[in-house]
C-alpha cells in the first residue's frame, strides 16, 4: 500500500515509522539506499529508510551523471565488474527511459594518447561483448576525417580517428528520487533530514536506531529486525559507532565538474578524451550546455560539503583547452559545476584513478549489514546482493521466507512509458495533452520529458484559467514542478527543489537566480516557515549558488 511522500506530511511519516517494526532498516538515501528499499519492499519485507540530508544529497546527485560500463576498468582488467555493470546499464535505461537516455559517445585516437587504434578497436568490441551491447549500439571505428567531423573542436594535431560507442546519460538525482518513490509507492517508509545517531542493541545485536530529526530537533526510535548501512561517504562513521570498523576502510576521492554554455562551448557530441597527465575525462553536450569532468583527487574533509578549488578547476580548463583549443576557454566562461565524493574501498599503494570500483558487503558480529563502493550503475544488482543476503539472516533467524529479487524488469516511478520502445510516441502525447491544457510546447515537453509517467500527476495541478500562476512569480510549468515536489517528492527546502527534484542550479543558473525568491516564498507559505527559517534557507541556496557558480 502506497504511504505519502508530503513534505507536509514529514512528521505524521516520522510517526508512523517509530510507531513500528520493520523488517529492514536502511540508513542512507542515496541510489544504492533507495534501490535496496525498493528490492526490499517488492519482495514483501517492511521496509523503511532514513537520510539525515535530502534525498541524493551527497554522492548520488554529484557524478558524472552517465550510466556507463566503465570502459576505462578494462585496463585495469576488472572484466567481470565492466560486464556486469555493462549489462545494467540496458535495464536502467528500460526501467526508466525518461531519466536515462542513450548518448554515443566519441573516443578519440592520439599519436601521444593512451590508446591506439588498434587497442581502441579491440577494447570496444571486448566492451560490446561483456555489456551485451545491442547490434544497434556497438562500436564504429572511424577514421581522421570522420573523427573530426564528429566533432570539429577536437584537436587535429596527431588524430589518428577515434572509437564511437553508446554510453547513457542520466539525471542522477532524479533516478534516485524515482526509485525511491517507487519504493514508497509499494508500501516503504522514508524519510529525508532524519540521522541515525547511535543503534539499539540487545544482547549484542543490533535491533534498530536513534535517531534525530534534523529540522524539528526531536529525537525517535525506530526498530527493525535487520539494519542496513548504505551510507556512502559515511559507512565508516556508522561503523565505528557500531564499534565494528575494522578490516577494510574507505578511501574517499573527490572529482568535479565544470559547466558551459553551448554559445561558448559548442559540443557537438559527448567525447570521452585523454588528459596531459593521462587521466580520462568526459565532455558532454546537455540541453543547451556542456559539462566537462572529471578529476580524481584523495579526499580528507566534510563528505557533506566538498567544494571545487582553483586547481580543480585549473585542471578541468587545461584539459578542455588541451583538447579543444579553438575554443579558449578561461575561467569568466565557468556557468555552473558541482564537487562530488566517491566512497571507495582503500587499496594499499593505489592512487585515486587506480582504486577499484567494486562493491562489497561487509557484516559485523552485531548483525550491522554495510554496503561500501560501487557505481552508479550497479545499483540495483548491488541492492539484489544486500537483500538477498538479508532475507537469507531473516529466514534463518525468523523463519521468514520472502522471494527473489523482481526489480530487473520493474519500471521506476515515471517509467512506465512503454519501455524505451513507447518512450518517444508516449512523450510526444504528453506534449500534446499539455498543450492543450494551455501550456507552451517548450514548457509541455520538459514535464513530459522529466516526468514520463507521471506528468498526468503535474498537468492535475494546473491552476485554474482565472488563477493566473504568475501571481506566485513564477512561470506556470515551474509552479507544476514545485507543487509535484513538495506534494509528491518529498522536498522540504529550496536547497531540495533547485538541486535535487530539477538540477536547475547545475543546468539553469540563471533560472535559479530569477525565481529563487518566488519558490522560497511559496514553500515558506505552504509549509509554515518562520521568518528564521525561511533565511536560514535562502541563506543555504545563496551559498550553493556561489558554490555552483565559482564565486565563493
Amino acid at each position: 500500500m502506497a504511504t505519502a511522500f508530503s513534505a507536509a506530511q514529514r512528521n505524521e511519516t516520522m510517526e508512523r515509522m517509530a510507531n513500528a517494526h520493520f523488517d529492514v532498516l536502511i540508513i542512507g538515501g542515496g541510489i544504492t539506499g533507495a534501490g535496496i528499499a525498493l528490492d526490499a519492499v517488492s519482495r514483501g519485507l517492511k521496509t523503511a529508510l532514513v537520510e539525515m540530508q535530502d534525498f541524493a544529497a551527497g554522492t548520488s546527485s554529484r557524478s558524472t551523471k552517465l550510466v556507463h560500463g566503465g570502459l576505462r576498468y578494462l585496463k585495469q582488467f576488472e572484466v567481470k565488474m565492466v560486464a556486469e555493470v555493462g549489462r545494467e546499464r540496458a535495464v536502467v535505461y528500460e526501467n526508466g527511459p525518461h531519466v536515462t537516455t542513450p548518448e554515443p559517445m566519441l573516443l578519440p585516437i592520439y599519436t601521444d594518447g593512451t590508446f591506439g587504434r588498434f587497442s581502441t578497436s579491440i577494447g570496444l568490441m571486448v566492451y560490446d561483448r561483456l555489456a551485451g551491447v545491442k547490434r544497434s549500439e556497438r562500436r564504429q571505428m572511424l577514421n581522421a576525417s570522420n573523427t573530426s567531423a564528429s566533432e570539429p573542436l577536437l584537436r587535429t594535431q596527431g588524430l589518428l580517428g577515434g572509437g564511437r560507442y553508446v554510453e547513457y546519460r542520466t539525471d542522477d538525482a532524479r533516478l534516485t528520487i524515482e526509485v525511491m518513490k517507487e519504493a514508497v509507492k509499494r508500501g516503504a517508509e522514508a524519510i529525508n533530514y532524519v540521522r541515525a545517531t547511535s543503534f539499539l542493541k540487545e544482547d549484542g545485536v543490533i535491533t534498530g536506531i536513534h535517531a534525530v530529526d534534523q529540522l524539528s530537533g526531536n529525537d525517535c526510535t525506530l526498530r527493525a529486525k535487520k539494519v542496513i548501512n548504505a551510507s556512502g561517504p559515511w559507512v565508516d562513521t556508522l561503523r565505528e559507532v557500531d564499534g565494528s570498523r575494522q578490516g577494510k576502510t574507505l578511501q574517499m576521492t573527490k572529482g568535479i565538474h565544470l559547466v558551459f554554455d553551448s554559445a561558448r562551448f559548442p559540443l557537438r557530441q559527448a567525447v570521452y578524451f585523454d588528459t596531459p597527465d593521462g587521466r580520462m575525462v568526459f565532455a558532454v553536450p546537455r540541453d543547451g550546455k556542456a559539462y566537462v569532468g572529471t578529476t580524481d583527487t584523495v579526499y580528507r574533509d566534510d563528505p557533506a560539503h566538498p567544494q571545487i578549488t582553483e586547481a580543480d578547476r585549473d585542471y578541468v580548463i587545461d584539459a578542455i583547452n588541451f583538447m579543444f583549443p579553438d575554443v579558449h576557454i578561461g575561467r569568466d566562461d565557468v556557468e555552473s559545476g558541482w564537487a562530488g565524493v566517491r566512497p571507495l574501498i582503500h587499496e594499499e599503494g593505489k592512487g585515486p584513478s587506480e582504486i577499484s570500483r567494486k562493491d562489497e558487503v561487509w557484516v559485523s558480529d552485531s548483525g550491522l549489514i554495510t554496503i561500501a563502493g560501487g557505481k552508479l550503475t550497479g545499483y540495483r544488482k548491488m541492492a539484489e546482493m544486500v537483500v538477498d543476503l538479508a532475507a537469507r539472516q531473516l529466514q534463518q533467524e525468523f523463519g521468514y521466507t520472502s522471494g527473489p529479487c523482481v526489480t530487473k524488469q520493474m519500471p521506476i516511478s515515471g517509467g512506465d512509458v512503454g519501455g524505451s520502445a513507447g518512450y518517444v510516441s508516449y512523450t510526444e502525447r504528453k506534449i500534446k495533452d499539455g498543450v492543450a491544457l494551455g501550456l507552451d510546447r517548450t514548457a509541455a515537453e520538459r514535464i513530459a520529458r522529466t516526468y514520463g509517467s507521471n506528468a498526468d500527476a503535474l498537468y492535475e495541478r494546473m491552476p485554474d484559467p482565472r488563477t493566473k500562476a504568475e501571481l506566485h512569480g513564477m512561470p506556470q510549468e515551474l509552479l507544476l514542478m514545485l507543487r509535484y515536489a513538495m506534494e509528491e517528492e518529498m522536498a522540504v527546502t529550496p536547497a531540495d527543489f533547485w538541486v535535487r527534484r530539477t538540477g536547475d542550479l547545475f543546468f539553469r543558473i540563471d533560472e535559479v537566480r530569477r525565481y529563487k525568491s518566488a519558490v522560497s516564498t511559496y514553500m515558506a507559505d505552504r509549509l509554515g516557515w518562520s521568518e528564521q527559517q525561511t533565511a536560514a534557507y535562502a541563506k543555504e541556496l545563496d551559498q550553493l549558488l556561489l558554490e555552483a557558480s565559482g564565486r565563493n
